[in-house]
């Protein structure tokens, strides 16, 4: 295991990782930054974030830093040996697209996987391309990030990082391709696509005292510069205190749903912009299905939502208030669309999404 921030450090775990054998830690690199920061320079972040290759024969550490003034800049230190001695240098220093490793593809084509921080947004993938010389990894084209690559289409079940879904699975697919992340570790006995052909079944299995501690609440990452998601869902399962629906997902959350009170359906919009979660949308729902909305506008870093609801899946009104989204480290990602439900009162409730679509703008 190698970790640190500036001195990186390295230990030896125990085959079954319990522990670390004891007397194995030692310093790997005693001023990992130094290839991207002058010695005794003031402020940035030390190198960190370390991922280690073997590459015929040799090792190649990763690391990221952020040099005072400057932008995140990847550095690669190489040696013969695992303990070293390495030798370091910044391999890309552009746009900010710094901090992962390496991929080698079956047809010989290498990669760097890497992120670029981009408002709240949060942290844009990117793939550049990586290719050797002198035994060292030259990443993009004149040290510059290419903003778009020629690569074949995915041939998987759901391509790409986001993609819509009807919940319909055929024998053999996965129940949730991955596109879809989870909030927390899933209580998998609570949501099905099976229990219900079509559907998406998530069920409450506690009692949460709020959105952000719920469990089981199915997410996919917002993406730029415009992105919309809509859904429906059916709540007549719903029990007392029950709140499901739609959510962007972070500290500073904005979500649309239906709230039960006894045998009394609202449909309610909740703000959190300020970081405190304020209702500020309350309609009576009378009947059992709607269909919920969320629009994101990320256009140089603009970082507004808004919601709409539709008692059809045609006329849209607008609910509640815009919400300013911002990147906190709290949560440290980028907004993500949510499907939820959790109970406040009593567990056991349970609604069906029927369909989750997502559009996005060039």
């Amino acid at each position: 295991m190698i970790w640190g921030g500036g001195k990186v450090e390295i230990v030896e775990l125990q085959a079954d990782l319990s522990g670390i054998k004891p007397e194995t830690q030692r310093v790997l690199i005693e001023n990992a930054t130094l290839p991207s920061t002058p010695e005794g320079a003031k402020g940035g972040l030390p190198a960190e974030g370390s991922q280690l290759f073997k590459v015929n024969g040799k090792y190649y550490l990763f690391n990221i830093s952020w040099p005072p003034g400057g932008m995140r800049t990847v550095i690669v230190h190489r040696a013969d040996k695992l303990h070293g001695p390495y030798e370091g240098r910044v391999v890309l220093q552009d746009k900010g697209v710094a901090q992962g490793g390496l991929i080698d593809m079956p047809n010989g084509e290498w990669y760097a996987y890497l992120f670029q921080d981009h408002g709240a947004v949060g942290r844009i993938p990117f793939l550049v391309p990586v290719k050797w010389e002198n035994d060292w990894p030259v990443l993009g084209g004149d040290g510059k990030v290419p903003a778009e690559l020629d690569l074949p289409a995915s041939t998987g079940l759901i391509p790409g990082i986001v993609h819509s879904d009807d919940f319909s699975r055929k024998a053999g697919d996965p129940a949730l391709p991955l596109v879809w992340q989870w909030n927390h570790n899933p209580a998998d006995e609570l949501w099905s696509v099976d229990a219900r052909k079509g559907y998406l079944r998530l069920t409450t299995g506690r009692v949460d005292n709020s959105f952000l501690q719920a469990r089981n609440t199915l997410t996919q990452r917002t993406i730029g510069p415009t992105c919309v998601a809509s859904t429906s869902i059916e709540v007549n399962k719903m029990k007392d205190g029950d709140f499901a629906g739609l959510s962007l997902l972070q500290k500073n959350y904005g979500l649309v749903g239906v709230r039960m009170h006894g045998n009394t359906k609202s449909l309610v919009m909740v703000n959190a912009t300020t970081g405190v979660p304020e209702e500020v949308a309350n309609l009576s729902l009378e009947q059992e299905h709607v269909h919920l909305k969320a629009m994101c506008d990320f256009t140089n870093k603009k970082d507004v939502a808004t919601f709409f609801y539709s008692l059809d899946g045609e006329k849209w009104m607008p609910i509640g208030t815009a919400l300013k989204m911002a990147y906190t480290i709290p949560h440290f990602m980028g907004y993500r669309f949510g499907l939820f439900n959790y109970a406040t009162k009593e567990a056991g409730g349970y609604v069906d999404f029927d369909y989750f679509n997502i559009d996005y703008g060039d």
